[in-house]
């Protein structure tokens, strides 16, 4: 069976970055959305070739490790975001 070309899946690639991003900010790790965003549009905006594939690939396995691990501190109450979410029920 032959890959898909890298035209093929690049689109499905950075759509899933982009839900990874959504995450992120709901999360209330908004700089590291916003890194990942602008790092996910430059590999995507340049040739759609294997270079640009890997690339994409890489982030959005870095992206899956960083909201695996906010979840992980977050069970365990290390994370800032829920200290966040915490003190804004608090207040209410």
């Amino acid at each position: 069976m032959e890959p898909n070309s890298p035209a093929e899946d690049l689109p499905a690639l950075y759509r899933a970055i982009l839900d990874r991003v959504a995450v992120l900010e709901s999360d209330g790790e908004r700089a590291q959305a916003a890194r990942l965003r602008t790092d996910a549009t430059e590999a995507y905006s340049r040739a759609w070739d294997e270079r640009a594939r890997r690339r994409l690939e890489a982030l959005l396995r870095r992206s899956e490790r960083e909201t695996s691990g906010d979840r992980q501190r977050t069970r365990s109450g290390r994370s800032g975001a829920p200290a966040r979410r915490a003190m804004a029920a608090r207040d209410r």
